[in-house]
C-alpha cells in the first residue's frame, strides 16, 4: 500500500467528519425534521450549485462515464456534454415555485410536496416504492465505484475496499444530516474539478500533447476518434437523442436534485446557482470524459475499463498529487450517496412511517433515533448487494435513473405548472410510466431503437393525460 497516496485520503476524510460533526451540533436546536432533511433552508447559491452539481457527479461521471469513454472513444466526450445545462433545467423548471410551494406547506421532502398538492396517499405510496427501489440500485452503483477506486489505488481488495467506504460514508451522514451532506458537497466540488484538471493536464502531459494522443488511438483503432464511435455501440441519432432525454431533460424529475429547491435561502441564490452550477458541470463532464477517452494512448490493456481513471491516477501523477486527486472521485462518489441515504431515509420515516401514524403526537427524539438507524441500515444492505459487481456500471446507473424520471417527471411539472392536474393523473402517469420503462428495459423492447426513457415518457404523459380527463376532480393547488 502507497502511504504517500493514503495520507492525502485519511486527512480529506478526517476533514468530512469535522463537518458532520459541526453539522451535528448545528441541529441540536429547532426542528429535527428541518434541519436533517433540508438544512433549515439556508442554503447560498455558491453552496446549492455545488449540491447540485456534485449530487448529479457520482460514480457513473467519475468511473463508468469515463469507462464509456475508454471503450467507445472521443465521440462519447460529445455525448456526456448533454448533460451541462442540468444545473439550468432543473432549477430553471422548478426552482422558484418548487421553493414558494414547499415554504407554504412546509414540505420537507418531495412526497410531502406531493401530499400537498394532489391529496392522495396513493400518490405518495407509489412514489415512495419508486424512489427506494431507484435509489437502492443507484446507491449501489455509487459503492461499486468506490471499490473499484479503492481496490485499484490502495492494493487492497475489493471487498475491503467497499467496507472502508460504507463506513466513512453511513457514519458521517447518520451524524450530520443534510446539512453535513451540503457542506461536504461543497467542498467536495472544489476537490472534483481541481483533481479533474490535475488528471487531465498529467494525461495530456504523458501523451505528449492532444496531437499525440489523438495518433496514439488512431493507431489502435480508428473508430475511436470517429464521432459515431465504434462498431460496437453506434452513437447515431436515436442513441444521442435517447441519452438527451435520459442525462438532460428527464433530470427535472430527479427527487435527489429537485429536494435541492426546496433548500436554497432566496431568489438571488438561485440566480447565482444556475450559473455556477452549469460552469462546474462543464468542467468536470469535459475533463472526466476526455480523460478517458485519452486514456487507451496511455494504457491500452484494461481488462475492466471502470479502473480507467484510478489506473490514469497512478500512471500520470506523482504519488502524493495521486493521493489528493483520489480525493476528487471519492468526493463524487460520496456526494452522491449521502445525498440518496438522506432521501431512503426520509421516504421511509417521514413519508411512511409518520404518514402511517396521522393522528399519533410526533416523538423528536424517537423520529431522531428511528431515521439515523434506517441510514445505517439503508448502508449494510447497499453494501451486501454490491458485492459482486458488474462489468460496466454506468448501465445499472443509467437504468436506475430512468426509472425515476419516468415515474416523477410529469407528476412534478404539471402538478407545479398545471392547475387541473389531478391526483388519478398522477397515478396514472406514476403506474404506466414505470411499468412501461421497466417492461422494456427487462425484456430488451425497442422503439424505433430509442432507449426504453423515451417511450416511457410518451406513456406516461398520455396516461397522465387520460386519468386526469377521466378521473374526476383535480386536486387542490398547493
Amino acid at each position: 500500500m502507497n502511504i504517500e497516496i493514503l495520507l492525502p485520503l485519511i486527512v480529506y476524510l478526517l476533514f468530512v467528519f469535522g463537518v458532520a460533526f459541526y453539522a451535528y451540533r448545528k441541529r441540536q436546536s429547532g426542528s429535527f425534521l428541518s434541519e436533517y432533511y433540508v438544512g433549515g433552508r439556508s442554503m447560498s447559491g455558491f453552496v446549492l450549485a455545488m449540491t447540485i452539481a456534485a449530487t448529479y457527479v457520482g460514480a457513473s461521471s467519475f468511473i463508468g462515464g469515463p469507462g464509456a469513454a475508454y471503450k467507445y472513444g472521443l465521440g462519447w466526450v460529445l455525448l456526456a456534454m448533454i448533460q451541462v445545462p442540468t444545473v439550468i433545467l432543473t432549477l430553471g423548471a422548478l426552482g422558484k415555485k418548487f421553493a414558494m410551494v414547499a415554504r407554504q406547506t412546509k414540505s420537507v421532502t418531495v412526497n410531502d410536496m406531493l401530499m400537498a398538492r394532489y391529496k392522495s396517499p396513493v400518490v405518495v405510496w407509489l412514489s415512495s416504492l419508486a424512489l427506494l427501489l431507484s435509489f437502492f440500485a443507484m446507491m449501489v452503483v455509487q459503492f461499486i465505484g468506490a471499490g473499484r477506486l479503492l481496490e485499484t489505488t490502495l492494493g487492497i481488495s475489493y471487498t475491503t475496499s467497499i467496507l472502508i467506504f460504507a463506513l466513512t460514508v453511513g457514519v458521517y451522514t447518520f451524524i450530520g444530516g443534510f446539512r453535513a451532506v451540503v457542506l461536504t458537497d461543497t467542498i467536495q466540488g472544489l476537490v472534483m474539478m481541481i483533481g479533474t484538471v490535475l488528471l487531465l493536464g498529467g494525461v495530456l502531459y504523458t501523451t505528449g500533447g492532444v496531437n499525440n494522443a489523438i495518433d496514439r488511438l488512431a493507431t489502435i483503432n480508428p473508430q475511436l476518434i470517429e464521432p459515431y464511435g465504434i462498431d460496437a455501440r453506434p452513437l447515431d441519432f436515436t442513441f444521442m437523442a435517447s441519452f438527451w432525454v435520459l442525462v438532460c431533460f428527464g433530470l427535472i424529475g430527479l427527487p435527489q436534485l429537485a429536494v435541492r429547491s426546496m433548500a436554497y435561502r432566496d431568489s438571488k441564490a438561485l440566480h447565482q446557482a444556475m450559473v455556477i452550477g452549469t460552469i462546474v458541470l462543464t468542467i468536470l463532464m469535459f475533463g472526466m470524459h476526455l480523460a478517458g477517452a485519452l486514456g487507451p494512448a496511455v494504457t491500452p490493456d484494461l481488462k475492466v475499463v471502470d479502473q480507467v481513471i484510478p489506473s490514469l491516477m497512478l500512471q500520470v501523477l506523482p504519488p502524493v498529487v495521486a493521493g489528493i486527486f483520489l480525493a476528487a472521485p471519492m468526493a463524487a462518489i460520496m456526494s452522491s450517496i449521502d445525498s440518496m441515504l438522506i432521501q431512503a431515509s426520509s421516504t421511509i420515516i417521514k413519508d411512511l412511517y409518520l404518514a402511517l401514524r396521522p393522528n399519533k403526537a410526533v416523538n423528536e427524539h424517537k423520529v431522531k433515533w428511528l431515521s439515523t438507524a434506517t441510514t445505517l441500515l439503508l448502508t449494510v444492505l447497499v453494501v451486501v448487494s454490491a458485492i459482486n459487481p458488474p462489468d460496466m456500471l454506468i448501465w445499472l446507473n443509467l437504468l436506475s435513473l430512468g426509472g425515476l424520471e419516468a415515474t416523477f417527471l410529469w407528476v412534478m411539472v404539471l402538478g407545479l405548472y398545471w392547475d387541473k392536474a389531478s391526483a388519478i393523473g398522477a397515478i396514472c402517469s406514476m403506474v404506466a410510466g414505470l411499468g412501461s420503462y421497466v417492461l422494456m428495459t427487462t425484456f430488451s423492447i425497442k422503439i424505433l431503437s430509442f432507449h426504453a426513457i423515451v417511450p416511457s415518457l410518451i406513456i406516461g404523459l398520455v396516461a397522465f393525460l387520460i386519468g386526469n380527463t377521466f378521473g374526476g376532480k383535480k386536486a387542490t393547488n398547493a
